[in-house]
């Protein structure tokens, strides 16, 4: 048994009408499942069902909102926030993720990938003073630079002491979703972050994911570019944030960062180490290529055969 590889719609699904010949595409090169992600407009929906019916291709995992609601027309995983102060978007977020659980039911997805919010600032976000240092200085050490060191810690700690509130709505919405889920037998897979202000902060990622029963079916979501996109910030050590989320992981989106701090890059066109991060595979993960629209099929060509050849290598042939 090895690990199953998926190629998210993300690349393609824009530039698409027809989700039949969407999935066709998709399929052309090769790969024998997808991820659908959270830029499925309504309209795609019935070529999708109509190429899974015909065995065209297998879905592996949904990105919620997947599909998109009525009349959003462009990807939007963060339209509606568990974590939100607002009940009603609270109610939304829940009837739409929902919803999402019962497409990927209908789809035969074992695994959804779920954003889990924000917290919010109603004057300033401290993120910005950290992305604007970086911004003026891109040259710095962000593990030694005092005034560095400094201003993320102080940013941190505002984070930290505004927290709670949505903390615990994040916590009451999921708590709600997770048992519909796991009733359509149906992971959640809960993914880490790029921004500084995403929930859950990434210290608190394996406490929190440590909590849910095993039977809810829950468990962490690594995203390779925005873990290194955190450790260009100093906030994380991606090999150790790894190790201590590894046990309760169900699954990767895998793609590249270059050295300009662009992800959703070609595996192995960046700064990332993938030898390190396929050490953490397991047989029962579900490892999924997340790319930007403007690859070339290429460049999606050859991450696949180097993503192959890494679990060949950790799996055998």
């Amino acid at each position: 048994m090895k690990p199953i590889l998926a190629l998210s719609s993300c690349w393609c699904s824009g530039r698409h009408q027809d989700g039949y010949e969407m999935l066709k595409e998709m399929a052309q090169l090769g790969f024998e499942w997808v991820e659908l992600s959270h830029g499925i407009r309504i309209t795609l929906v019935p070529g999708i069902l109509r190429a899974v019916e015909e065995g065209i291709i297998k879905v592996a995992s949904c990105h919620n909102f997947c599909p998109l609601p009525m009349g959003v027309l462009h990807a939007a995983p963060n339209l509606y926030m568990p974590s939100a102060k607002d009940a009603r978007e609270r109610d939304q977020w829940l009837r739409h993720s929902k919803r999402t659980v019962d497409f990927a039911n209908q789809l035969g997805a074992k695994k959804l990938v779920v954003h889990l919010g924000a917290v919010e600032f109603f004057w300033y976000n401290p993120g910005r003073r950290v992305d604007a240092y970086l911004d003026k200085h891109p040259d710095t050490d962000v593990w030694t630079d005092p005034a560095y060191v400094k201003l993320l810690a102080n940013s941190l700690n505002k984070l930290r002491r505004r927290k709670e509130l949505y903390w615990d709505n994040m916590c009451a919405g999921i708590a709600e979703l997770m048992p519909y889920a796991a009733s359509k037998n149906v992971a959640l897979g809960f993914e880490n972050r790029e921004k500084f202000e995403e929930l859950p902060l990434d210290e608190d990622y394996a406490e929190f994911v440590a909590t849910i029963p095993r039977e809810l079916l829950a468990g962490y979501w690594h995203d390779t570019g925005h873990a290194e996109i955190k450790q260009s910030m100093g906030m994380l050590n991606h090999r150790a944030h790894l190790e201590k989320n590894a046990p309760r992981a169900i699954g990767f989106h895998l793609h590249d960062v270059s050295a300009d701090g662009h992800d959703h890059q070609p595996i192995g066109s960046g700064k990332i180490d993938f030898e390190m991060v396929s050490s953490f595979w397991r047989p029962e993960h579900t490892l999924v290529l997340e790319f930007s629209p403007r690859l070339k099929v290429e460049d999606v060509l050859l991450s696949k055969k180097r993503v192959e050849a890494m679990i060949a290598a950790r799996f055998g042939a």
